[in-house]
């Protein structure tokens, strides 16, 4: 089959007898994946006990140690192959789904007993507060992980207090007591820094195993951020005045050649201390660049933990900051390229929307977000939008809306709104989003917006309306609640649907638009005069853009993570054996800790870049045979006269699909839309409320919810903490 009859043919969305083949092999990579997990977890709960060091930990040291590894080979068996192993078999997992990605069954499991149970939990029951929005089911957890850290502080400190003598070293049973606490801090804070960088991991192959997303994942990410700088804090602040006590204050500049670093250990305290200041509430929203920039610093806090503890200790907390160093180093190879944007809808209301070429095999599911640099305006800042389009209606194009909303954005408004440039050059990352459409379960959607949070709700309309019409499924019935401050805002709902590449109008969607204007009594501006379209000048050095590891991107990437980390234990393991054995012989006593760290963080980091930069070059050379056939066959037709880059759209409004917005929307002016009686009306088994907007109107549209008073109301909110 030629690429011209790849493209004309719909997407294949049916199981057939494959599918349920590949049901059952993601069904034992589920359970395989629960039994590794689990006794992950378990070591990290039995590491405290003396049962542990006493017993477990001399027999596996023991039988783990080798001339290749060294005492290492206990924590990387037991805590770092385990995630990574996990983080592999989430890569096939994820490549199995996307295999019989059928609605219909989606749309079953989804409203299975076992979902529908799952729903209850998932409601809020803390709406305002340090916390935020917290779900039943997030707020369990929470409590059992605080219980848990409660747990090993507990024991930890049981342990050590069991083992003072009061002899030798100058002060009394409480001077014993006083390192034996803030030494213990340090170990409990470790287990928060283990966690501290999976949920920034915006390409992982974990998160969606446990039904997350990077974006949504966010706060997690602040609390464990929070937890860990505070045991640290305590940890390393506590040695000063014990130090001091007892005369040995010296300490303090104290560099053990193979022990601890106590420097080490001050310099990545003070790193760490500068970037949780810069994430006070006050600087983040006011100094945003600040809170930015001042966040790099982990890089200086993660190396010299290292120093500080040491490579073999530093295994315990590693895994998760190399998954997070390879999506890392993955999106920087992707940032790199420049990316083809082929037009911009410029709105009156200070909105606009890029849209920008892609590769045909890139896909993505709605409500994705997308981060976006004009190297024009600032080199470093890059800020996420979500994507409006569908990857399934609009093949060959992803969008993005943009509204101003400070001076980046202004300045990108301007600079595209005015006559005075033909070509803008920009790089992205991304789509990162969930790994299904979880809003199918549902029979009926309320999609509530302030402002410019409709956004978000674009690309799920769109995508049901892919559903109905080419797939012919059937789909919820959709509420979209919208409220401007003025009237001029409402331009944005022309923006539901794409500019082109469908014929569809959404009469084929029960859908239902309430539109309320709260700072105006009438309209004063004419919202249903369509965007201006721009379009720009192709160049040879941008290209669409495309998935960074090709079609089976979880694949390479299971590939990657393996193939890494088996290099990396083949140097270490000649370097431990011919170099490092031979000098200390597995004591720890003789060779530097510091060079032994450097050594192995360089290989870590070889090996990391050279399967990810194979894999990434791989695949670029792919896309780049792909896209330059499908452009050699199909060339490139401009969509609007050449004599103008503007172009008004002044055909007759009843020609174009966007009559039918104009049919299902109903405006209201002078007020606010009365939440409570709009969510209370609706009828249905199950209704998915999803919110974006102010952290006002998500907290009220959560409380409504979160009340009890309607069982049938399922709550999800849709926001940015980035």
């Amino acid at each position: 089959m030629d690429a011209s009859a790849e493209r004309e043919a719909p997407p294949r969305h049916g199981g057939g007898g494959g599918g349920g083949e590949v049901k059952e092999v993601k069904k034992v990579i589920k359970v395989v994946v629960m039994v590794v997990m689990l006794g992950y977890l378990f070591m990290w709960f039995i590491m405290p006990t003396n049962m542990y060091k006493t017993n477990w930990k001399t027999k596996l040291t023991a039988n783990l140690s080798s001339t290749y590894f060294g005492t290492q080979g206990l924590p990387l068996l037991i805590f770092t192959f385990p995630v990574l192993f996990i983080a592999v078999l989430g890569s096939v997992y994820l490549h199995l789904g996307k295999k019989c990605p059928d609605y219909e069954l989606r749309r079953k499991e989804e409203k299975s007993s076992t979902t529908r149970w799952l729903a209850t939990w998932r409601r809020p029951v803390l709406v305002k507060g340090p916390l935020g929005i917290v779900s039943g089911i997030e707020l369990s957890f929470l409590m059992m992980f605080i219980a848990f850290l409660a747990w090993s502080l507990t024991v930890y400190l049981h342990v050590g207090y069991s083992k003072i003598k009061v002899q030798g070293y100058g002060g009394g049973r409480w001077l014993y007591k006083w390192e034996a606490t803030v030494f213990r801090l340090g170990l409990t804070g470790n287990i928060c820094l283990s966690l501290l960088f999976y949920p920034v991991t915006r390409g992982s192959s974990i998160l969606p195993l446990l039904g997350l997303t990077s974006e949504g994942s966010i706060k997690y990410h602040i609390w464990l951020g929070h937890l860990t700088m505070a045991l640290f804090t305590a940890h390393g602040l506590g040695y000063i005045p014990l130090w001091a006590v007892a005369g040995e204050i010296s300490e303090a500049l104290n560099w053990d050649k193979t022990g601890v670093s106590n420097v080490a250990g001050e310099i990545s305290l003070f790193f760490g201390l500068i970037l949780w200041a810069a994430t006070y509430p006050g600087i983040r929203r006011k100094f945003f660049e600040v809170f930015f920039y001042t966040h790099y610093l982990y890089i200086l806090f993660i190396v010299f933990f290292f120093f500080h503890v040491g490579i073999g200790y530093a295994f315990f907390m590693l895994p998760g900051f190399y998954l997070f160093m390879i999506d890392r180093y993955l999106r920087f190879l992707q940032s790199s390229q420049r990316v083809r944007l082929l037009s911009a809808r410029v709105l009156s209301c200070e909105a606009l929307e890029l849209n920008f070429a892609k590769n045909s095999s890139l896909s993505y599911n709605p409500t994705s977000i997308m981060f976006v640099n004009v190297p024009s305006i600032s080199k470093l800042q890059w800020h996420p939008f979500t994507v409006t389009s569908s990857s399934n209606l609009e093949e060959d194009k992803v969008s993005v809306v943009i509204k101003v909303e400070g001076s980046w954005t202004r300045k990108l408004y301007q600079m595209v709104s005015s006559s005075s440039i033909d070509r803008l050059q920009v790089s992205v990352e991304g789509p990162y989003g969930p790994a299904n459409n979880h809003f199918l379960r549902h029979d009926t959607l309320v999609l509530v917006s302030g402002g410019s949070g409709i956004t978000p709700f674009f690309s799920i309309i769109q995508e049901l309306l892919y559903a109905s019409t080419t797939m012919k499924c059937q789909t919820p019935k959709i509420l979209l609640i919208s409220s401007f401050k003025k009237s001029s805002n409402l331009s944005m709902l022309n923006l539901l649907l794409p500019l082109s590449g469908t014929t569809s109008d959404l009469s084929n969607l029960n859908l239902q638009i309430k539109a309320y204007v709260t700072k105006e009594k009438e309209q004063t501006e004419d919202y249903l005069t369509q965007p201006r379209t721009i379009w720009f000048k192709p160049n040879a050095t941008d290209s669409p853009i495309s998935p960074s590891l090709g079609n089976n991107g979880w694949l390479w990437l299971g590939a990657i993570i393996a193939s890494s980390f088996i290099g990396f234990l083949i140097f270490i393991g000649l370097l431990t054996k011919y170099y490092i054995y031979p000098i200390d012989h597995n004591t720890n006593k003789i060779y530097p800790q510091a060079a032994k760290t450097i050594y192995y963080v360089l290989i870590l980091c070889g090996c990391m870049m050279v399967a990810a930069s194979g894999a990434f070059l791989w695949n670029k050379k792919r896309n780049a045979m792909e896209t330059k056939q499908i452009m050699s066959m199909e060339g490139i037709t401009p969509q609007a006269t050449p004599e103008s880059r503007f172009y008004n759209a002044d055909r007759e409004l009843e020609s174009l699909p966007h009559q039918s917005i104009l049919e299902s929307t109903e405006v209201h002016y002078g007020g606010r839309p009365d939440l409570k009686k709009l969510l209370f009306d609706c009828k249905g088994s199950s209704v998915g409320v999803l919110v974006s907007g102010p952290a006002g109107l998500r907290h009220e549209v959560a409380a409504i919810c979160g009340s009890g008073l309607v069982e049938n109301l399922h709550f999800e909110s849709i926001s940015f903490s980035w």
